[in-house]
């Protein structure tokens, strides 16, 4: 599971995000409909910093001029002159939106930060504007109320339904005074946002541990120490190397240095992120952002932040999406016991007595995985080549989704490292979409590893394909030379590539319904469903090809990487359901003010959190949840889709095996192409012929079956 990923997803699009062209500003080229091949791209070689305010500003403009006049409509409210009519308007902001994002995650710089601070708010208010036009809700629902909606098409069925819920739970029904108070809760809240975001961005960029000679280095890897070397290059250090405060730094660091001072001070830079007690601290933000969810919750009608969230996601309740987590989290913990006592065994052979430490489990883990597996993580990565395993996903893609993948020139990108493709059918050569892949971490990119749709396909307006990206932050290495990845970030790679495949299968009219925008515990289903195929024979055979020699990875060493599937599994489940949990509690604890650090302090004592491992994404730095609303409350979704990744995957080995055309042409039908046109639990339910218990998910991990 890659529980660092983040998709674009959402509950349907926002009601501003649905392009018209702006005639008040027909020089900017954020304002100008994308043109060119395959339907119209970005014109990145165009934008520039000075434009997004302006544009953002008469986009909004446009989009209320394009709700005046759907409100001014006198004809009785109809699914035509009212809902297909909300998914024509506001293609301009959503477009220049998208750019905005683009920004925000990979171009990050102060003057744009000054930006960002700026129009976050008003973005905020923007939405709420359109959420609480009372006649727009009145027509909107009108038409779900109507008894003509039993004669629409099951999708426009389920249009209506998302409008309608979309509208009520973010506020239409309120009074007036509520709906002001919602606007000013939403606008500080984009505020703090943006500034939790920076804060931690600015310490990803502001701590990382300059390496001054060759004893620092020891135990270090030539690739680690060719990234380790190009990034303190980049910081102006030339001859030193810089282990920057990212995780795809960080844990390459941890497993394999026998420093075990410079682990301590590694690991302590990325664990403090937003948590120094400096002005990029976050905690005081943290809990300013909980109480206005919290009010903002019970304004809406909902006990907590986390009864809102969770209504129309799979998991209904708070209390289900915590018995999931709570029943894993038992055994995993269990587990974490014998793995602890595993590293401490071979360290009290090593020499001086130590206690196993946070900055000593990936270290002593791996000397474990050797001992018990003969499988040495060293031995894996010269076979791991981020280029090849890309041709290995392409070639997967043919075979389960029958895509192809033709790389194009020509068309603009936000930055060299960019590089695009072309999507078609196999069969009939028909274009499909773009992928944009923006592999390299840099300054001014967050961390982790996300996609995100630039534009959705639809059928509403003709043919209109779409546009995805995959963005990850592997370190380079001397130019040249090919990046050598792990078998973890191997595995994320995929994670995020199934996200895009996610966005280009789909196959719906309505673009709000389009691709990625489900529930946020059914998203990361088919995402984490991709990654079983990189270990499966005819990848690694085809593709896991050696750095220097060319020859494939060896049977002996792929059965020794299968036998130790599930090795680790309680420090990787523990670590992420430690998040989870307290992201659970923290939005569940109602109005009470908060003191983050205490409260994860407190929480994790009481779950019985192993001394030997913190959070995965502690409380001051996790994005996921004080980013954005997006995975507030609901970065269990990962352990939910898991779930049903589990036992998805074993609808092929029950059957001909991962390449099962069958199972596969079920899975594209009912799961990756029919976005959020049905409620996500039939869709399981028309794959699998069945719910998605929890036996699966124990077996995947190694961990005992329930009776």
């Amino acid at each position: 599971m890659s529980a660092a990923c983040a998709t674009t997803a959402q509950e349907g699009r926002s009601p501003m995000s649905s392009p018209s062209e702006s005639k008040a500003q027909p020089n900017n080229p954020l304002l100008a409909s994308w043109t060119g091949p395959y339907g119209g791209v970005p014109a990145f070689d165009r934008f520039a910093l000075a434009q997004f305010k302006p544009a953002l500003e008469e986009a909004m403009e446009a989009n209320r001029r394009e709700i005046a006049a759907l409100t001014a409509n006198e004809a009785a409210p109809s699914f035509e002159n009212t809902l297909a009519a909300m998914e024509d308007t506001g293609r301009t902001l959503n477009d220049v939106g998208t750019i905005f994002s683009i920004w925000a995650s990979t171009l990050n710089g102060p003057e744009f930060q000054a930006i960002e601070r700026e129009m976050a708010p008003k973005l905020a208010a923007f939405s709420d504007e359109i959420y609480q036009n009372e006649k727009l809700f009145k027509r909107i629902e009108a038409v779900y109320n109507s008894p003509d909606k039993a004669k629409l098409s099951p999708e426009q069925q389920r249009l209506a339904w998302l409008y309608y819920t979309n509208f009520a739970r973010s506020g239409a029904r309120l009074d007036a005074a509520a709906k002001k108070r919602l606007v000013d809760i939403n606008q500080r809240l984009a505020s703090l946002y943006t500034t939790f975001s920076q804060n931690v961005l600015a310490d990803e960029e502001g701590h990382a541990v300059i390496l001054e000679t060759e004893a620092d280095l020891a135990g270090l890897s030539d690739s680690i120490r060719a990234a380790a070397a190009a990034a303190a290059e980049a910081r102006g250090m030339k001859g030193k190397w810089a282990i920057t405060n990212t995780r795809s730094a960080m844990e390459p660091f941890l497993t394999y240095s026998t420093r075990r001072d410079l682990r301590e001070k590694v690991w302590r830079n990325y664990v403090n992120r937003g948590d120094n007690g400096d002005a990029h601290d976050n905690n005081a933000l943290i809990s300013e952002i909980l109480q206005l969810r919290a009010e903002r919750a019970k304004l809406l009608g909902y006990p907590t932040h986390a009864h809102w969230r969770l209504e129309n996601a799979m998991a209904k309740t708070p209390e289900r999406a915590t018995a999931l987590m709570e029943a894993v989290w038992t055994p995993a913990v269990a587990r974490v016991r014998e793995e602890v006592a595993d590293m401490q065994a071979i360290a009290n052979k090593e020499g001086p007595k130590l206690k196993i430490a946070p900055w000593d489990y990936r270290y002593y883990a791996e000397k474990v995985r050797k001992a018990k597996y003969d499988l040495d993580e060293n031995e894996v990565k010269p076979y791991l080549q981020l280029e090849k395993l890309r041709e290995g996903m392409f070639w997967v893609a043919g075979e389960l989704f029958g895509f192809t993948f033709e790389p194009v020139s020509g068309v603009p990108v936000y930055h060299p490292d960019v590089r695009v493709w072309e999507v078609k059918d196999k069969a009939s050569g028909k274009h499909v979409g773009l992928w944009y892949f923006d592999p390299y971490a840099r300054i001014g990119k967050r961390s982790g590893a996300w996609m995100n749709a630039y534009r959705n396909q639809e059928r509403f307006k003709g043919e209109i394909t779409t546009i995805v990206s995959n963005n990850a932050n592997f370190l380079k290495g001397n130019p040249g030379e090919p990046v050598l990845i792990s078998w973890e970030d191997a595995s994320t790679l995929f994670h995020e590539f199934g996200h895009a495949l996610h966005g280009l299968s789909s196959q719906v009219i309505y673009p709000s319904l389009s691709g990625t925008s489900v529930s946020r515990d059914y998203v990361e289903f088919p995402s984490q469903l991709l990654e079983h195929w990189l270990s499966t024979p005819e990848v690694l055979n085809r593709y896991a090809l050696h750095y220097q020699t060319g020859k494939p990875i060896p049977p002996e060493l792929v059965a020794k990487i299968d036998k130790a599937s599930t090795f680790n599994q309680g420090f990787a489940t523990v670590e992420y359901l430690g998040s989870a949990l307290v992201d659970m509690k923290l939005h569940t604890a109602g109005d009470q003010k908060i003191d983050p650090d205490a409260f994860e302090r407190d929480t994790l004592k009481k779950l019985g959190m192993p001394e030997e491992i913190v959070m995965r994404h502690r409380t001051p730095q996790f994005g996921h949840i004080f980013s954005g609303d997006g995975y507030s409350a609901g970065y269990y979704s990962y352990l939910w889709s898991d779930t049903l990744t589990a036992d998805a995957y074993e609808a092929f080995t029950e059957g001909k095996g991962p390449y099962d055309q069958n199972v596969a042409e079920r899975l594209r039908k009912n799961v990756f192409s029919t976005g959020n046109t049905v409620d996500p639990a039939e869709a399981y339910r028309a794959f699998r012929g069945k719910d998605a218990g929890i036996n699966a998910l124990m077996r995947k991990r190694g961990f005992p079956v329930p009776k």
